[in-house]
């Protein structure tokens, strides 16, 4: 399994929709509950925040890849289906 680098911010809408998208997804699909995501609050560290070319929240890598960056109005399906891509990739061999 791949970790998931996760930044996000805790006011943000998108990031909670993000975050209920993946309690969702995990509920359907157990064995993804064990894909590690380390959560970095951009506001609290934006030090590490720096490091990644990224523009909005959540936005999610595996390593040095980019896989999700939201956007503004992104609906929920349009969310749940990059998340989906996010957990495949990182439980792909």
């Amino acid at each position: 399994m791949k970790k998931v680098t996760y930044f996000h911010m805790d006011t943000c809408p998108y990031c909670i929709q993000a975050d209920q998208v993946i309690r969702e997804l995990i509920t359907e699909h157990p064995a993804w509950a064990a894909v590690e995501f380390e959560k970095i609050d951009e506001t609290v560290h934006p030090e590490i925040a720096d490091r990644y070319d990224y523009y909005a929240n959540p936005c999610m890598f595996i390593g040095e890849e980019k896989l999700y960056e939201s956007h503004l109005f992104e609906t929920k399906e349009e969310c749940r289906a990059h998340i989906e891509a996010v957990f495949r990739r990182a439980t792909e061999e």
